[in-house]
């Protein structure tokens, strides 16, 4: 993003790089931390929390830097970061109460980790950048609010596909034209796909089968269209959305969409399999001053009415320091809800469940996602796929059937539940879509 790499450019001559508490240390986490201490002017990961000290060690080998201490308290987190140590530690809370950090960034992906680890962020008064698609879909809309009201920042972040869209999305409207249509480029799906099915592709790439199952599911992107729905307002067509196969190139979507039903619904979100390129994101807009039209064919974008624009890659980690300095630097946000909810993303059986049994995570074995509108979520009282975890099914299911919350007795208790009790408190109609 142009005017973050100046601005951190002159942090690095400044000898004040943003200092950042990075909770987790997956995959993405590994790479992060390699990217910042070797590429990044500015910044640098002072302190890692995860729940398995060696795997935050291993991040920090990883990027070089060795030598990582472990601490069990706040002033030996700050110690050791005054000293320029790289700390470790089982206790996201301390990097949350630091004041030698000055954002967070949540890269595990858990519903009720991240939300408490959210409120840690809001009560002591530090940035937090989710890469956490699944926390930001469940609560998203009550845990922002909660943010702005304490005057603390959260965004969702560059790289994952959310905030790519949205960055596209605000890019466009840059240009002056008014977006219709925000979509996602997969490779597959295909519901049924477990961890049994994907451990050989997790193990090619070093990456969380939980991770990869819920990718080729579609629980993922169903939770990612959910964020872009709340931060712009739009829609979704239909339950777990389109799922419209298209081999071509994106550019021709601009033909295969009905441009007054997107203005009707007052904009969209859905996702594409197979076009190109991929795996990129895309946005389909309208130029409502006819004075360009002639300008916008000049320049190759076609005829209309509906014009393409896309990016032809998300780079994950590889962007997420990008978030970081908008947050600490400029206060601004990639992305956050609008409001209430306007899309949330549901439970579906994956096999015929039986009564009696106790509901797994999304990306393994008994439930997927799909996104639907908030207000249908309400009136047949759905139960959310970030929520299902935990809950213990009172009737059979069968595999393709919504799950509901009378089918089910809820964890009630567990933070993540307490808190979309109070979102759907807060919001009883289900969001505010702006007009067309």
């Amino acid at each position: 993003m142009i005017l973050v790499d100046t601005a951190l450019r002159q942090r690095e001559s400044e000898g004040r790089p943003v200092r950042v508490g990075l909770v987790g240390a997956g995959a993405m986490a590994r790479g992060f931390v390699a990217q910042v201490t070797a590429l990044v002017p500015g910044m640098e990961v002072v302190a890692i929390a995860n729940r398995t000290l060696q795997r935050a060690a291993d991040a920090y080998a990883f990027s070089g830097r060795d030598g990582a201490v472990a601490v069990d308290s706040l002033a030996a987190l700050d110690q050791a970061i005054a000293a320029g140590r790289p700390a470790i530690t089982d206790d996201p809370d301390l990097l949350a109460g630091s004041a030698g950090i000055d954002c967070l960034i949540d890269m595990t992906g858990a519903v009720n980790f991240g939300a408490a680890l959210a409120l840690a962020a809001i009560q002591q008064g530090k940035p937090l950048v989710l890469m956490n698609a699944e926390v930001d879909a469940t609560i998203g809309p009550i845990l922002h609010e909660k943010a702005r009201q304490a005057g603390v920042l959260l965004s969702c972040c560059d790289g994952d596909q959310p905030g790519v869209e949205l960055n596209l999305w605000r890019y466009v409207q840059g240009l002056g034209l008014t977006p219709r249509l925000l979509g996602n480029i997969k490779g597959l799906q295909d519901e049924s796909r477990t961890p049994t099915t994907q451990q050989g592709f997790a193990e090619q790439w070093n990456q969380d089968v939980t991770m990869v199952t819920s990718f080729a599911d579609g629980s993922k992107v169903n939770f990612e269209q959910a964020i872009v729905a709340n931060a712009t307002g739009f829609t979704v067509l239909q339950r777990g959305m389109s799922r419209r196969e298209h081999r071509g190139h994106v550019d021709e979507l601009t033909s295969v969409y009905d441009l007054e039903q997107l203005r009707a619904l007052g904009g969209v979100v859905d996702f594409v399999i197979g076009a190109r390129p991929s795996p990129g994101v895309f946005c389909l807009a309208e130029m409502p001053d006819a004075r360009h039209v002639s300008y916008l064919e000049l320049y190759k974008l076609g005829t209309g009415p509906l014009y393409s624009f896309y990016q032809p890659y998300h780079l994950c980690y590889l962007e997420a320091p990008i978030s970081v300095a908008r947050a600490v630097l400029f206060g601004d946000a990639v992305g956050q809800p609008l409001g209430g909810p306007v899309v949330e993303v549901v439970a579906v059986a994956k096999r015929d469940l039986k009564a009696g049994e106790t509901l797994d995570s999304f990306g393994r074995y008994m439930t997927y996602g799909q996104a639907e509108k908030a207000e249908v979520v309400r009136a047949e009282g759905l139960l959310p796929q970030g929520l299902a975890e935990g809950c213990r099914l009172l009737r059979p299911i069968a595999q393709g059937q919504t799950i509901r919350w009378r089918d089910v007795q809820a964890p009630a208790e567990q933070l993540a539940h307490r808190l979309y009790a109070e979102q759907q408190d807060r919001w009883g109609g289900g969001g505010n879509s702006p007009s067309p």
